[in-house]
């Protein structure tokens, strides 16, 4: 679950992370009382920034400096018509500006490989990490923390000397990372950044913008943080699969997959690129599923446009093959379908499965590969 800016500066702050004053504006008007509260009648200068799921905001023409109250309002109004990576900006944050020296990066990512968090610095700051590790790579530097033992004040203070020369600063630089892992791991988040940490003309350091996203696996037990998503934001596909209970990522291709178990689910996508297709989604339906779950996928499927064809791939172990084929004809019989339906069930129940589908007039496979190529054929026109 993604975080906007204004929430993660927020939470951070929980953790005693500084940040520059700041409110959050949902019309041009507000921005301009935000600016002039800030700005103390309108002396001082304020950053007008979108708040939307989406990176390059600033190129996008998201992220602006304003001179004057008046000019906040006139760059809300430009900026809450925008949008960004097809994602409509509905609020802006308006905070105080601040002089900057220099400016660095910090993060905190679960590195999934070494299964542990690894803390990130560079003191390429203000621009998408991502540009930096692919044009200057060695100004990235990392450290695998030990979830035993969280970031150590001595490694905190190495990391600092990455940064900065200045003494005083390293070990304000060493304090903001160990407040960052700490509010990392305790918000359960999966990344969690400043880009940037700036430095101030005067020497001090303070953080300008964050990012955080939240481990769907912790909002079940973590209530006060599932309560911070923004559903205006996300597709309304990913929030009817997430109301279904079906694990829902939208891709670009035209195959569209319905499968059980997220191991199945990948490797049916690697046979569709294999075989020359593309997936249109991943999507499981869970170890358990019932007819309503596959009622609800094959709705979630077929409101995609760009789907030419459709593949059922299912392993009957807990999930049972009759069940899904239930559900494929109740929603073939709710729905009315204008693309091929490729459909391969094997294991538990398949001979009742096989008859029911049977009987509705359907066929069903058994070789996956089979069943794949057919799909692939069928969205690319080829009978």
């Amino acid at each position: 679950m993604n975080l906007h800016e204004y929430q993660a500066r927020e939470l951070l702050q929980r953790y005693g992370i500084s940040f520059p004053p700041a409110e959050v504006a949902a019309t041009p008007d507000e921005a301009r009382a935000i600016a002039q509260r800030l700005g103390k009648g309108g002396a001082g200068r304020v950053v007008v920034k979108a708040q939307v799921h989406a990176g390059g905001r600033g190129k996008a023409g998201g992220v602006t400096l304003a001179n004057s109250p008046a000019e906040a309002a006139e760059h809300a109004a430009r900026i809450l018509g925008l949008t960004i990576r097809g994602l409509a900006v509905r609020k802006v944050l308006v905070a105080a500006a601040v002089d900057i020296a220099s400016e660095s990066y910090l993060g905190v990512i679960v590195d999934r490989a070494a299964q542990r968090p690894v803390l990130m610095v560079s003191p390429a700051g203000g621009v998408d990490i991502e540009e930096v590790a692919a044009r200057s790579p060695e100004q990235i530097h990392r450290l695998g923390v030990d979830p035993r033992y969280g970031l150590l004040a001595h490694q905190a203070i190495a990391l600092g000397f990455r940064l900065y020369r200045d003494v005083t600063q390293v070990r304000a630089a060493a304090d903001v990372m160990q407040r960052l892992y700490a509010a990392f791991y305790g918000v359960g988040a999966s990344l969690a950044e400043i880009n940037p940490l700036a430095t101030t003309p005067a020497g001090r350091l303070v953080a300008l913008d964050a990012k955080i996203v939240i481990d769907d696996s912790e909002l079940g037990r973590r209530p006060e943080i599932a309560a911070l998503r923004d559903l205006s934001t996300e597709a309304p596909a990913e929030e009817r699969a997430r109301a279904a209970g079906l694990s829902f990522i939208k891709l670009n291709g035209s195959v569209g997959c319905c499968v059980n178990g997220a191991g199945l689910a990948m490797a049916t996508m690697d046979l569709v690129k294999l075989y020359g297709g593309a997936p249109a989604n991943f999507l499981d339906i869970g170890g358990s599923s019932n007819p309503e779950k596959v009622v609800a996928a094959l709705e979630i499927i077929t409101g995609d446009a760009a789907v030419k064809a459709i593949l059922f791939n299912i392993f009957g172990g807990i999930t049972r093959c009759d069940d899904v084929a239930n559900g494929i004809v109740q929603a073939t019989t709710q729905l009315s379908l204008k693309v091929p339906l490729v459909i391969r069930l094997t294991g538990t129940n398949e001979a009742e499965a096989v008859e029911i589908l049977t009987r509705a007039g359907f066929s069903a496979l058994t070789d996956m590969d089979e069943a794949v190529q057919r799909a692939v054929a069928l969205a690319a026109g080829r009978p």
